[in-house]
């Protein structure tokens, strides 16, 4: 019986299929190079503002696919010596990568004998806005004619207002606050930490943690706590559903923020 043929490959043939697959294989790699998106996790600060014997400044926190998870203000430790007796502002700019979320600028305002209500916020604290209309806009909040006060006195619809809030005073440069009744300083207890919102002409322009000095000369580490929500948004980008109060050691520094944000 004959054997049957055998097919030797010649070494150009050998050569010219081994070439072939390499290409193939560097063509694979380089579509699942191509499939990897880059990395855009980090923390982005605005710039310094000066703030009594110290300085503090807005940031941001993305993950890797950019989207934003925290938003705040970081107050080095000096930040809270010398502040002044009587009511200051502090304003910042937010860093570039905090665009998609739904906040323009921050401000925190400095009450050093407290506001109304009596008993309850007449205690040295700081209110920390975060703004969802630009500094242009917040100068124009303003108190004294009857067009003004209609502005002022302009509720949200029903769907736009945090679950079991109650509207409170209405100030020039922020707006009409709104507080949760349900809160322990409102219930007697003594004031902590607490969180407001505020509207302007129909529409909610602000989110607000407001605290103590002396809780948060306490060092408190990652407070947080869970905001009540509204079932709609009038403004589209990412907001909160917790706010945390942090004294990072290392850093020497507080860190009050917006954080758990989702896309609205």
């Amino acid at each position: 019986m004959k054997s049957p043929p055998r097919f030797i490959r010649s070494p150009r043939v050998r050569t010219t299929i081994l070439a072939v697959a390499s290409v193939v294989a560097i063509g694979v790699v380089f579509a699942c190079a191509d499939s990897i998106a880059p990395d855009e996790s980090g923390t982005f600060f605005g710039p310094l503002t000066v703030m009594a014997g110290g300085s503090a400044r807005a940031y941001v926190t993305l993950d890797r696919a950019g989207a934003p998870t925290e938003l705040g203000v970081a107050l080095n430790e000096a930040s809270l010596t010398g502040l002044p007796a009587a009511a200051a502002e502090y304003v910042f700019a937010l860093p570039a990568q905090a665009s998609t979320t739904a906040y323009k600028h921050a401000v925190i305002n400095w009450a050093p004998t407290g506001h109304p209500p009596a008993g309850v916020y007449t205690v040295p604290h700081f209110d920390v806005h975060f703004y969802m209309i630009d500094q242009t806009q917040r100068e124009a909040i303003l108190l004294g004619d009857a067009q003004l006060a209609a502005k002022m006195a302009n509720q949200p619809a029903a769907p736009f207002v945090p679950a079991g809030y109650a509207i409170g005073m209405g100030s020039a440069l922020m707006g009409l606050h709104w507080n949760d009744p349900e809160a322990p300083e409102r219930k007697g207890a003594p004031f902590t930490k607490t969180f407001i919102y505020g509207s302007y002409d129909g529409t909610f322009t602000f989110g607000e943690p407001m605290m103590s000095l002396a809780y948060l000369q306490t060092k408190p580490v990652a407070d947080v706590t869970t905001i009540k929500l509204p079932t709609q948004y009038a403004t589209k980008g990412y907001q909160p559903t917790t706010y945390t109060i942090d004294f990072d050691a290392n850093a020497k520094e507080y860190r009050i923020a917006l954080t758990g944000l989702v896309n609205r």
